[in-house]
């Protein structure tokens, strides 16, 4: 019986001496399942000039442990040296807890704090779905390349329509998920993304914001979405477009007084951007057979000013206009059936 006891407060001090973490402190517990010991492995977060590392730690019998702080809720990386894996985890006080699967980021876990336990649950409800994408990229990249090279705009419409296929199952879920869950971080994560992809607009992203804990909505990525809103407020739907001048396929220049009267489409796009190649075919065909429709291109690169006038935060974006006003702005590559119902 005294064994028992002796025992059981040993263990309560190991306990206690495990999570005995300071405030905003986080430790990440990992395992490299595949990858050799030896392997740095670095924590990494994204800012606005880049990614930095917070912490970097060896892969030993099979395990590393990674250390820091952090004030608020953030988005955090751990990657490993010169493999393809890049696993996201949300910062947050606490012991988080992560498997890495080195051929399969879909089978790597991670848990142990209640925002990664969150995102492991979406991560599996949305599973299915995650790999019926893998699965249509891993058929069918080999066809879009060639499909892009030859500027094949069939097949490349096809491919696009079915990868949306994709993407609407996805948007569904995560719609679902934002408001089931108004006190995860992740919900707001995920609000950013439809905003910078335009996958809903502003109106809708600030209905779910507002929907969200107040404490959600006051993290880093809180604050961009309202800064974002408050900035796409300059260039609304209905609106008259800012002032621009853009060349067209053809090798002309046309304006926003050029296309009064007249449907334009503007291309806001980037060279080493891939979806941006794949619509860039789509809209030269569209210029050659519409001659009724104005179409400019913009490389934001070269133009970083007037794409900030029209608010563009991702490319490929298409921006639509009538009589000089702004009818429809979408980000992603289309096909050009989606498109034209655009116009």
């Amino acid at each position: 019986m005294m064994k028992k006891v002796v025992f059981v407060f040993i263990s309560a001090i190991l306990a206690i001496g495990c999570n005995n973490l300071k405030d905003n402190e986080f430790v990440i517990s990992g395992t490299a399942n595949g990858i050799k010991n030896g392997k740095k492995v670095f924590l990494e977060v994204q800012t606005e000039t880049g990614s930095i590392a917070k912490d970097t730690a060896i892969v030993t019998d099979g395990k590393f442990e990674l250390r820091g702080i952090t004030k608020e809720l953030d988005l955090g990386f751990v990657r490993f040296e010169n493999e393809q894996i890049n696993m996201p985890l949300i910062l947050e006080h606490g012991t988080i807890e992560l498997n890495i699967v080195k051929d399969s980021l879909q089978k790597s876990t991670l848990g142990g704090t209640p925002n990664n336990e969150m995102f492991q649950k979406f991560n599996t409800d949305s599973r299915v779905i995650s790999d019926k994408v893998v699965k249509f990229e891993k058929d069918n990249n080999a066809i879009m390349q060639k499909a892009q090279m030859s500027q094949d705009t069939a097949t490349i419409n096809r491919l696009l329509k079915e990868y949306r296929k994709f993407q609407d199952e996805m948007n569904i879920y995560s719609k679902k998920f934002i408001k089931e869950n108004p006190d995860a971080y992740l919900s707001v994560l995920l609000l950013e993304n439809f905003l910078v992809r335009q996958y809903l607009t502003p109106e809708e992203v600030k209905t779910y914001f507002e929907g969200l804990d107040v404490n959600i909505q006051n993290t880093k990525s809180g604050s961009k979405i309202k800064a974002a809103l408050k900035k796409i407020t300059g260039v609304k739907i209905g609106k008259p477009a800012p002032n621009f001048s853009a060349p067209s396929p053809e090798g002309k220049t046309i304006s926003l007084k050029e296309s009064l009267g007249k449907v334009t489409i503007i291309d806001f796009w980037a060279s080493w951007c891939a979806p941006c190649r794949m619509v860039v075919p789509i809209v030269e065909e569209i210029a050659s057979e519409r001659r009724d429709i104005k179409v400019g291109k913009i490389n934001v690169d070269e133009e970083p000013e007037l794409a900030n006038k029209f608010s563009i935060m991702s490319i490929p974006t298409l921006v639509v206009m009538k009589n000089g006003k702004i009818v429809t702005k979408v980000s992603g590559a289309r096909p050009k059936k989606a498109i034209l119902e655009m116009l």
